[in-house]
């Protein structure tokens, strides 16, 4: 899940800052995280900062949309479909992607989440977070098309929850969360293959 690789000479100052955000901003809050301690950590100008990213909000959208690259479709959908045969298979797969991620020592939960739930649904950050998590059912919908699976618009909505209370349930130091939700998920695919 980490955004960063090491910098060289023709990194741009953009891709710095992103590098920076996405360190930064997946372990601690948006508003934890100023713009000062941006530019310090990407090593750049404060005229370089504003002329890639008019405001601190510009570089937390650029930050959402670098880790759903990294984390929607580089790992929930790449690996989930990597692990799995069949699209049944692949579900029950993201929560085993889930188990690994609970368990590991750098865990940081979910941006999306943490984003709006500190900015809230009204604030154009929060309205990213819910865009962005959207996308993730997207890739839940996908997998259950291909599973056949009957009333998608609900299992998709329903499998979301299984997601997000895992990643809560995790954050309360239950590191079995994943494995739970697996669980109630193979019962969830039942319902829906009937």
């Amino acid at each position: 899940m980490n955004g960063t690789t090491v910098a060289t000479p023709q990194t741009t100052a953009r891709e710095r800052i992103i590098r920076s955000a996405y360190e930064l901003f997946s372990h601690r809050s948006i508003r934890d995280v100023g713009v000062d301690e941006l530019i310090q950590s990407a090593g750049v100008a404060t005229s370089t900062f504003y002329r890639h990213f008019p405001s601190k909000d510009d570089v937390v959208i650029a930050f959402l949309e670098r880790r759903e690259t990294i984390w929607t479709y580089g790992t929930i959908e790449a690996e989930a479909r990597r692990r799995g045969t069949t699209a049944r298979e692949q579900l029950l797969a993201i929560f085993d992607i889930y188990d690994e991620w609970f368990r590991r020592d750098d865990y940081e939960a979910c941006s999306f989440m943490h984003v709006l739930f500190e900015m809230g649904s009204e604030h154009p950050l929060g309205r990213a977070s819910i865009d962005n998590l959207g996308r993730i059912r997207q890739v839940v919908r996908m997998f259950a098309t291909e599973a056949g699976l009957h009333r998608v618009d609900d299992f998709d909505w329903s499998w979301h929850i299984l997601m997000k209370g895992a990643i809560v349930a995790a954050e309360e130091g239950d590191k079995d969360a994943a494995l739970r939700a697996k669980r109630m998920g193979a019962w969830l695919i039942d319902q829906h293959s009937a």
